[in-house]
């Protein structure tokens, strides 16, 4: 039983993986049913096993189950839940998803269709951002003129006003889909129509426009909670400027190097989007934060987004359990708004690393396939978001997004410290995964000090030079366990050669475990 009202009596939770798990505890913290959704790819997951109840959307593709509006909105109608919670990814940004919702009189837990109708679309965002004052990464504001060549003369004008390197982005949908480098003048006419041909497949919509290039720069953003009562709060920001192909990769809260004065001028900002929007539930107001200190609008996402744990961790609020308050009409929590007055002067660090079924030595080619060793760190200050299990299967149709291994610690030197004990602890078999990337960012000198842009990974990490490296240290130390086996079969002095002591379980720690786990022998699993 909960202190208060149970906001609903049943959830569908139209997502699967980790989130779906993070969403379905919420759900039964606060006396609430859950109902999951599944494709035949995942009818044994952890999300299906957790849930009260659970209902089958179709096969594997992402098409003929999880991103089908009408199958979702008849389960949940099926099963009498009141409320939907989209989660991430799949249809949590689809005006027509909350739309329907809306009109089954089914609660959507996040914001209006009408407030992702309006901000999903990136241009209408940077003219809201334009009528407000906050400033955006320059650009234009209205779609590029692909389908009238002769109109491209007057862009490529434009164009050169913004200043090459450029970039062709998509007005809908994200993750660097339709986007577009241009270097030159003379490339500009085939990266519009390349960019809005991708756009087009990707989005339903072939809208792209042109925004400046900033480099190098900080990816910041910051996250927002608002009620039905007109009260928009910040509780904080984050850093997430390690990414590969603008997908995140690692993230962290707060966004170091900023004082008091910035952050609330920073949080500020977004609150400014948020309150013009209408928003209502959480969503997230992204920047790029220049050298010169300068904050650029770029979107608002209106949805939880993947790194919300470090905020929940710095902030001290359950950011899943808000949205379900805001969602039944509740104003936000006292907890929140004292939450939102600390923002700008937090008190401990959190850093998130995204454990992905990804080959890192390989531009992070995907590798799905069916997990073998499982083994998760633990102890202070650790939280893993997981529905991973030894034995579980990495479907290649979805996001081989596996566990998000979040630290927090009262600074950041030691939340890093922390970071690098969690990552040795943790062994995953039978999949490649990101685990070597996300070790050498918690060795990493440049990461330390903070020296952070989203050209990060391209200036910092050579995945076959790691790779090569650990294949070298891997022969040596089984050359020096060859060595000492040797030496103790001969009867050497033990001054000479101390045979290590073998350790049971998981945390043994024999001579060849501690050179491989130290120096990265294991962290290339074939």
């Amino acid at each position: 039983m909960t202190s208060e009202p149970t906001p609903f009596r049943r959830v569908l939770i139209a997502n699967r993986g980790e989130i779906a798990v993070r969403i379905i505890r919420a759900c039964h913290e606060m006396g609430m049913e859950a109902v999951a959704v599944y494709s035949d790819a995942d009818a044994e997951a952890a999300h299906v096993r957790l849930a009260d109840m659970a209902v089958r959307l179709g096969p594997a593709a992402p098409s003929e189950s999880y991103l089908r509006i009408d199958r979702v909105i008849e389960a949940a109608a099926a099963t009498g839940a009141e409320a939907i919670h989209p989660g991430y990814g799949f249809l949590a940004e689809r005006a027509a998803f909350a739309r329907a919702a809306e009109d089954a009189g089914i609660v959507f837990v996040g914001p209006s269709s009408d407030a992702i109708e309006a901000l999903g679309d990136k241009l209408n965002a940077r003219r809201l951002a334009a009528r407000v004052g906050v400033p955006a990464v320059p650009g234009t504001l209205e779609p590029a003129p692909v389908d009238h060549p002769d109109r491209v003369a007057d862009l490529t004008t434009t164009a050169r006003r913004i200043g090459f390197p450029l970039l062709v982005k998509a007005a809908a949908g994200g993750g660097g889909r339709g986007m577009r480098r241009v270097e030159r003048e003379e490339d500009l006419s085939a990266a519009l129509v390349s960019g809005s041909r991708e756009a087009l497949s990707a989005f339903g919509d072939g809208s792209v426009y042109l925004e400046r290039e900033i480099l190098p720069a900080r990816h910041v953003e910051v996250q927002l909670l608002a009620d039905h009562h007109g009260r928009v709060v910040a509780l904080g920001e984050r850093d997430c400027s390690l990414q590969r192909r603008h997908q995140k990769l690692v993230e962290e809260a707060p966004a170091p190097g900023l004082n008091e004065e910035r952050r609330r001028h920073l949080h500020a900002l977004a609150v400014t989007m948020g309150s013009a929007a209408g928003l209502r539930n959480a969503a997230t107001c992204e920047f790029l934060h220049d050298p010169a200190g300068n904050f650029w609008f770029l979107e608002v996402n209106t949805r939880l987004q993947v790194e919300h744990g470090v905020t929940e961790l710095v902030s001290g609020i359950d950011i899943v359990r808000e949205q379900f308050r805001i969602a039944a009409g509740l104003p936000l929590s006292p907890e929140v708004v004292e939450a939102g007055e600390r923002a700008a002067r937090p008190a401990s660090h959190a850093i998130e690393v995204r454990l992905s079924a990804e080959d890192p030595a390989h531009a992070f080619a995907p590798t799905p396939g069916r997990v073998g060793r499982w083994v998760m760190p633990s102890g202070p200050g650790i939280r893993v978001d997981t529905h991973i299990e030894a034995g579980d299967r990495v479907p290649a149709e979805y996001d081989n997004l596996i566990a998000k291994l979040l630290v927090y610690a009262l600074d950041r030197d030691a939340a890093i410290d922390r970071l690098r004990r969690a990552l040795d602890e943790t062994e995953i078999g039978g999949v490649q995964t990101t685990l070597p990337f996300h070790r050498a960012v918690a060795t990493s000198d440049a990461f330390r000090d903070a020296e952070l842009s989203t050209g990060w990974v391209e200036e910092h990490w050579d995945g076959e030079a790691a790779r090569a490296a650990a294949a070298r240290r891997a022969l040596l130390a089984t050359g020096l366990a060859a060595i000492g086996s040797g030496f103790a079969s001969t009867g050497a002095s033990a001054a000479a050669w101390e045979k290590p002591h073998v350790a049971a379980g998981p945390a043994a720690r024999n001579g060849w475990r501690s050179s491989g786990r130290a120096n990265g022998v294991d962290r290339w699993p074939s």
